[in-house]
């Protein structure tokens, strides 16, 4: 049976976008290819049609590829006849004075204008782009767009072919102990509550354990701490999602990561799964097992 695979083709104007329309695309889970040589398209499509697990492909093309260019048409033309595949094709566009701001900023050359000025290498691509620019599915103006608002745009127009979502939440707990985890966006301290190290028949259990998960959550304090903590994330998770970011790490730590800070993230993570695809781990869950923890 034949895969049905999304192909995305992205070209346009050196300077345009081109690298941070790739990377939206490598968050949408897309496999990304980036100066892919049109010459190389049939071999390359040869090879996905091999592997089942791949079924949405973007690749970047432009005139780091220049020598290619007179052929790149027509390998549009022959993905588009193929009915294996769904092809749209991006181009990103941008003013002339925007492109030479761009260039003068990352202070990199042209690659038509290697030792000339900028903007005569961007007149010399406009030119051989021309067709392409027809050709293309969608045209996206880049000149006023800051990287975040072409994220958007990118998201917007290709999210919608597969219904996986994007922004995921990470909650995890650690042991304060051990150290801060370096991924954490958010960081909150459940050490104000009374810690079940103390009482001997939890000491060796963990938050994943009944008893230890109602003695932390019956504790003064604690499911009005939760309460709030929830709302906070109910409020500030759609403000992330919406700035662009593709995950947010939430880290509940305590002093040894294997009693309160595991069962606040437990029932933290599973209320936030209702909205949003959720990961919980528990970073320093097992230390307990050698060392002891609290």
């Amino acid at each position: 049976m034949a895969v049905n695979n999304q192909f995305v083709i992205i070209t346009g104007m050196s300077g345009a976008g081109k690298t941070v329309a790739m990377q939206s695309f490598e968050d949408l889970g897309y496999f990304c290819v980036d100066n892919m040589p049109p010459t190389l398209l049939p071999k390359f499509k040869e090879l996905i049609r091999l592997e089942r697990d791949i079924n949405k492909i973007a690749l970047v093309m432009d005139l780091r590829s220049q020598v290619f260019y007179d052929e790149i048409i027509d390998m549009f033309r022959d993905l588009k006849r193929n009915d294996d595949n769904n092809v749209d094709i991006i181009f990103l566009d941008a003013s002339d004075t925007k492109l030479v701001s761009r260039y003068k900023e990352t202070r990199r050359a042209h690659p038509l204008a290697r030792n000339g000025r900028v903007i005569d290498g961007i007149k010399k691509e406009r030119e051989l782009l021309a067709n392409v620019k027809n050709a293309a599915d969608l045209v996206v103006d880049t000149t006023n767009m800051a990287p975040r608002r072409l994220r958007e745009e990118v998201f917007h127009n290709f999210e919608s072919i597969d219904a996986t979502h994007t922004f995921h939440v990470e909650v995890m707990s650690f042991g304060f102990k051990y150290g801060l985890p370096l991924d954490a966006d958010i960081v909150m301290d459940v050490r104000f509550l009374p810690n079940p190290y103390y009482q001997a028949s939890m000491r060796f259990k963990t938050g994943l354990d009944k008893p230890v998960e109602e003695y932390v959550m019956s504790s003064t304090g604690a499911q009005e701490f939760y309460a709030k903590l929830l709302d906070m994330m109910k409020f500030t998770l759609p403000a992330y999602a919406k700035e662009g970011k593709a995950s947010l790490t939430i880290a509940i730590g305590c002093t040894g990561g294997q009693h309160r800070s595991v069962a606040i993230a437990e029932k933290l993570g599973n209320a936030l799964k209702k909205d949003y695809p959720v990961n919980i781990t528990h970073r320093d869950i097992d230390r307990h097992k050698t060392k002891g923890g609290n």
